[in-house]
């Protein structure tokens, strides 16, 4: 068993990709890049517009900096290799390459699940409790709340990480996949990895079904409290900042258990690869852009800050 063992950490793997050169895919690839550009400036525009404006350094906001963080590094895990491999026509990932890829991707998907929950129990305490806001929501409380989701979720992605390469692989060596994603990995070990799928699917309950919970229970009060509000402006507010939480939410989380909450015989190579492409690439371009629209405060800071940089000059 120790020739398996010693090819798992000599070898490479092949990442087969989603794209072929012909022209069909040779657009969708150049939409991608496009997708891309756009959630790298988003996210980034967001992080450093919540962090120059002074009336943004709020729990809301603070939580929305850390998600635009998590995209920005998502998207970056993923897309850049996906694209070098593309253009060079080369498909090989190293074993290092493909742990770090598991790592930050596991552990970006998990902070975010927790981070999402973080958030509607903010809009919860901000629309059901507003005078224990500044209690319940104190600039400690978020940032360990913060802290929490970031830490819980690079826990998960050391794990996955370490027991994933500690399998043998001794197939082809092909990875279905433009990513190294545990589920794909793990179909070219030659020993029974059922236990480790089982885990697997143990800890998606913990990290996408208990955060769902919390949120659902959140957006129910906060609706009931709504739908009291006498002020219709009042309850305009809080549907347009409820509501935008929610399309992510459900984007997001829809998702992710479709890919990881379904049994290893009803998997599909090309759906995985569709569907992770939905939630690692377009959703971090659409977080951004729900957020700023629909958010006068951004608006406000983006408009501020082009204001700046105009009169600078």
């Amino acid at each position: 068993m120790m020739e398996p063992m010693n090819q798992t950490f000599k070898s490479e793997f092949i990442l087969l990709g989603i794209f072929d050169h012909s022209h069909t895919h040779t657009f969708l690839f150049a939409l991608v890049l496009g997708i891309f550009t756009v959630a790298f400036m988003g996210n980034t525009s967001m992080v450093l517009l919540i962090y120059l404006d002074s009336q943004l350094h709020t729990p809301m906001y603070f939580l929305l900096s850390q998600l635009s963080l998590m995209d920005l590094m998502l998207i970056c895990t993923t897309v850049p290799k996906m694209a070098f491999n593309y253009l060079s026509g080369k498909k090989f990932i190293s074993v290092a390459g493909c742990g770090t890829q598991i790592f930050f991707y596991v552990s970006l998907l998990g902070a975010e699940c927790f981070l999402l929950a973080v958030m509607a129990y903010d809009r919860y305490v901000a629309i059901c409790h507003p005078l224990r806001y500044p209690v319940l929501m104190s600039p400690k409380i978020c940032g360990l709340m913060a802290a929490s989701s970031w830490l819980l979720g690079s826990f998960d992605g050391v794990i996955e990480v370490v027991v994933a390469l500690s399998f043998p692989y001794c197939a082809a060596r092909e990875i279905p996949h433009f990513f190294c994603d545990v589920p794909a990995l793990l179909t070219l070990s030659c020993t029974d990895t059922s236990t480790f799928e089982r885990m697997i699917f143990i800890c998606c309950v913990i990290m996408l079904l208990f955060p769902v919970t919390v949120i659902l229970a959140s957006y129910t009060r906060v609706l009931l409290a709504v739908l009291s509000m006498g002020s219709g402006e009042n309850r305009r507010k809080a549907f347009a900042t409820c509501s935008s939480h929610l399309m992510v939410v459900g984007m997001y989380y829809g998702a992710a258990m479709f890919i990881y909450m379904r049994p290893t015989s009803a998997r599909s190579p090309t759906q995985d690869k569709v569907v992770s492409a939905f939630y690692t690439i377009l959703t971090p371009m659409l977080n951004p852009l729900i957020y700023s629209l629909r958010n006068k405060e951004v608006a406000k800071a983006f408009m501020k800050v082009i204001g700046k940089d105009k009169s600078g000059q």
